[in-house]
């Protein structure tokens, strides 16, 4: 029953809807309840129980009334619960606040909450364990948990009994004492928080709450009130920084008894984890803001523990004192030390890369004394940063990324604000000696990690400085022998350009840029260009083509050259894809600004397209753009193919072919999505295989076997030998009947790997797939690295019988590794023999040898005339020994490109034995998979 539970419990957290899809909410927790209150279930079957209502308490108690039933069971069962079950009711509480908590029972002020909120109160002022073993101190702790958890989700709570908390906070000298400072610090923050919203409170107000009653009442419509979901987001933090506004409450100077509890908090604040001192002071940092009577030098004692700190958040709770109090608390020599100490930070040897970057963030958004800049999270930098003090933190190659990125960023900050002289000026200078440095090393070759951060630098150096023309002409010029020595880079190029623009629009970089790649791009030689070079031209033309001040003659004489088969030979072998990029860059053509003087040129190019390019589809495109170019103004043309474009910048890329000639001339130019798969690939019938090794020659004497075994080691060193697997599919129309799809035509298919272990698989074309015919055989050629199994994605385009051209995507193709099995590749004229010397060979070099070699043991139930059906259906091509010899059967399989594993079949008397040698021990795991696979589907089909 234990384990049924385990499999539900797994079942349910997976997929909590897809579990209840097979039953209904209701009815899972009425089980999951009848069996906590079953007594024969283990303490450990009733934890595991809970975890749904601690997880998914919402999709288990669908309403109120339902979680404060829940509720009600679940305190039934933790009555009646031994004492000595410690871990069970501890995770019992955990689902009645999850319970309460998630279906608004605490809100709504139900019964059960109440009940429970006294449950846990009592828990946490039963001490009897401080003179016992301890064993009920989890108890305490996670009772403490509930009440900060109850606290925090519903503000004010819990502000009856903050005198009782307190108690308890000052009495417990246990380790328990933290978990008690938390609570009683959130209940004094939300009580102040409460006063401060309510008219007319004062001092009197604040002395009543600190020694207030602890009456077990719930008063639901006091005046006070419980804080509002409203209140409940703004007291997620009331630290609003200098220039915002903290709600207070006016009590005069008369809070002793408040600057008391502060102190005693303080002075044992030290006794706390790091992360539970910087919640405390984040508290106590919003109580003195909500209160003036208490001044902010409250802290002074404790802030040269705090500025001396190494950890991380407590440096972070000395910052939002500071960005609270500012001059109240903090000196001039304060904020000069702490600025110092955040750069000292920032380059430590000993930290890591995530808390440096956190200081030099902290930099970046240091509180000032006397802020000069009042912008919203903009990044300033501090008055007291001065290059000298920068300098420690200047970028270099060694760095990681992210960590050379931001000093980038705060080192370009610190120089703008020293302009072009002086430091400033020789800061500059170092900044982009610095990213020389890494266009070099993207010049030379790396990773693509490098190349992102040198084109980020890059943005960064002209967002600040991109005004400072030396550098930046200097930049454009080695951006374009960057992109002419790598090419693949050009989609980089291409969104530097775009975002450079996009931030910086009053300046012209961007356009200069890509007048400068247009240049070097038209004026490279022809006989240098490869297909892939071609390719990433097209695409950054087009962008250029974007642009309206930048002329385009250049760009068309490009394309014509490339097209002209006498010129170039690039365009010769019809690539779709090839085509449609230079049909791109036509199209942004089409709505240059200076089409008039672009006409004749660019109707040339159409032309070509037409009459040259080898792909029917590219051919029709361009006739349709000679059309409109032709009998359209320039002022149709436009609206036809854009929605307008931007004055003197990139054009709309939004194609709006319907505004003027509707939709079906869109549907023409573009390649549209079918919203499923039309047909798919599914595995065609084996055809006999020819050559069966298995004649009736005689079985050849010993010299004749041993030559053709040295024959096939000869063979099997040869560069040419066999290295392919050629499937056979059928290419089949899927079940769903659409009419609009029972007759394609034009099918190109297009694969792609999902891991390494195949070479990269080449398109295939299918001239028609037609519903009423038989389906089309296609057959699909793998060459192994490795032979195991596989999937590939498959892909196609095709054309529907009224010209619109359609892209979707096939169902995976799962090649088994049974699929990748040849037989010897051996001469037929071997005969038996020879291929039996092969295997015997074979079979004694793996026993011989190490290193990759392999033998493993198979076994199964199987009766003989299971095993003889299982060598016929599944060995037979691959059989060595005779048929007819069934004491022992010999079987061989070749796997591509240089693989083999052997199999010796026999009957003994306790199982069938599979034994099995190979040379390649990765693949024995594939093997027994496959045998067992097999194996029981023969055992499964003769019972």
């Amino acid at each position: 029953m234990a384990a049924n539970w385990a499999e539900r419990i797994s079942a349910f957290s997976r997929r909590p809807s897809g579990f209840l899809s097979g039953t209904t909410a209701e009815a899972f927790l009425a089980e999951l309840l009848r069996e906590l209150r079953d007594d024969r279930a283990t303490y450990s079957v009733k934890i595991l129980l809970l975890s749904p209502l601690c997880e998914h308490p919402t999709l288990l108690c669908c309403s109120d009334s339902v979680g404060e039933e829940t509720a009600l069971e679940l305190m039934s069962v933790f009555a009646q619960c031994p004492p000595k079950s410690v871990q069970f009711r501890c995770h019992l509480l955990l689902a009645l606040t999850s319970v309460l908590i998630c279906t608004s029972c605490v809100k709504s002020h139900s019964r059960a909450s109440l009940d429970f909120l006294d449950v846990l109160l009592q828990i946490a002022q039963d001490t009897s364990d401080i003179h016992t073993d301890g064993s009920q101190r989890p108890l305490r702790a996670i009772a403490c948990e509930c009440l900060r958890e109850l606290e925090a989700c519903c503000p004010g709570l819990l502000s009856q009994r903050l005198e009782l908390l307190g108690g308890l906070w000052q009495q417990e000298t246990s380790r328990l004492h933290q978990a008690y400072a938390e609570l009683y610090t959130l209940v004094l923050r939300n009580a102040i928080y409460q006063l401060t919203q309510e008219t007319g409170a004062g001092a009197e107000h604040l002395k009543a709450l600190l020694g207030g009653n602890t009456s077990a009442a719930w008063e639901a419509d006091q005046e006070s009130g419980l804080a509002s979901s409203k209140d409940s987001a703004i007291l997620s933090s009331l630290i609003l920084g200098p220039m915002g506004t903290v709600p207070t409450l006016h009590t005069g100077p008369d809070c002793k008894e408040l600057r008391s509890v502060l102190s005693t908090l303080l002075d044992e604040s030290y006794l706390l984890t790091p992360l539970c001192q910087a919640t405390l002071l984040h508290r106590l940092t919003e109580v003195v803001a909500m209160v003036p009577g208490v001044p902010p030098a409250i802290f002074r004692t404790h802030l040269l523990r705090l500025l001396g700190t190494s950890e991380v958040s407590l440096l972070h709770a000395t910052l939002l004192l500071k960005c609270a109090f500012t001059d109240s608390l903090f000196s001039s020599e304060d904020e000069a030390f702490i600025l110092k100490r955040l750069v000292v930070l920032s380059q430590h040897l000993l930290l890591s890369t995530p808390e440096k970057l956190f200081y030099m963030d902290c930099i970046l958004h240091f509180p000032e004394n006397r802020p000069i800049s009042c912008g919203d999270g903009d990044e300033t930098l501090p008055v007291l940063l001065t290059p000298q003090l920068a300098s420690a933190l200047v970028p270099t190659v060694f760095n990681d990324s992210a960590t050379l990125l931001a000093r980038f960023n705060m080192l370009s900050l610190v120089y703008l604000e020293e302009g072009e002289e002086g430091q400033g000026g020789q800061g500059l200078a170092y900044l982009y000696k610095h990213l020389s440095s890494l266009l070099s090393m993207v010049e030379n070759g790396c990773g693509r990690e490098l190349v992102v951060t040198f084109f980020r630098a890059a943005f960064l150096f002209l967002y600040y400085f991109c005004h400072v023309e030396r550098y930046s002409n200097d930049l454009t010029k080695q951006l374009c022998q960057l992109y002419l020595n790598h090419t693949k880079l050009a989609p980089h190029f291409i969104n530097l350009a775009d975002q450079t623009q996009d931030r910086l629009s009053e300046s012209s970089w961007s356009v200069g840029l890509l007048k400068a790649l247009q240049r070097v791009i038209t004026e490279a030689p022809l006989t240098q260009l490869t297909s892939h070079d071609l390719s990433r031209h097209l695409k950054m033309l087009a962008r250029v083509a974007e642009e309206g001040e930048i002329i385009q003659q250049s760009t068309l004489t490009f394309l014509s050259s490339i097209i002209t088969p006498s010129s170039s030979s690039l365009c010769t072998g019809g690539d779709w894809r090839l085509g449609n990029e230079i049909l791109r860059v036509c199209r942004h053509l089409l709505v240059h600004p200076s089409l008039d003087s672009l006409l004749t040129p660019l109707a040339d190019v159409l032309q070509l397209l037409v009459c040259h390019y080898a792909d029917m589809e590219i051919q029709d495109h361009a006739r349709l753009y000679y059309t409109l170019l032709t009998t359209l103004s320039r002022e149709k043309l436009a609206g036809v193919l854009a929605q307008g474009m931007e004055e003197g910048g990139r054009q709309d890329k939004k194609q709006s072919l319907s505004c003027l000639i509707g939709e079906g001339l869109t549907s023409t130019l573009t390649i549209q999505q079918t919203e499923r798969a039309v047909f798919r690939l599914i595995e065609a019938p084996p055809e006999p295989r020819a050559g069966d090794i298995n004649s009736n020659e005689v079985q050849k004497g010993p010299e004749e076997a041993s030559a053709s075994m040295e024959a096939y080691r000869d063979q099997f060193s040869d560069s040419s030998f066999a290295s392919e697997i050629t499937l056979q599919y059928q290419l089949v129309h899927i079940n769903s009947h659409d009419s609009h799809f029972d007759q394609l035509f034009s099918i190109r298919l297009h694969f792609s790997l999902t891991d390494h272990h195949y070479e990269e698989l080449g398109d295939i074309s299918v001239p028609c797939l037609l519903r009423e015919r038989p389906s089309a055989i296609v057959q699909l050629t793998l060459k192994p690295r490795k032979p195991y199994p596989t999937s590939l994605h498959a892909s196609a385009i095709f054309t529907s019988p009224d010209g619109h051209t359609w892209h979707t995507t096939l169902p995976d193709i799962h090649v088994a590794f049974q699929q990748t099995f040849l037989p010897l590749p051996v001469p037929s004229n071997w005969g038996r023999g020879g291929t039996l010397s092969v295997f015997e060979g074979l079979w004694d070099e793996i026993c011989s040898e190490s290193g990759d070699s392999a033998m493993s043991l198979f076994c199964c139930q199987l009766k003989e005339a299971a095993l003889n059906t299982l060598v016929e259906k599944h060995f037979l091509p691959f059989l060595i020994s005779d048929a007819s010899h069934k004491e022992e059967f010999k079987v061989l399989f070749f796997l591509p490109p240089r693989s083999h594993i052997l199999l010796k079949v026999s009957s003994e008397e306790d199982a069938v034995h599979f034994n099995i040698a190979t040379d390649n021990w990765e693949l024995l795991s594939h093997i027994n998979s496959y045998l067992l696979k097999i194996t029981s589907l023969q055992e499964d089909t003769l019972s």
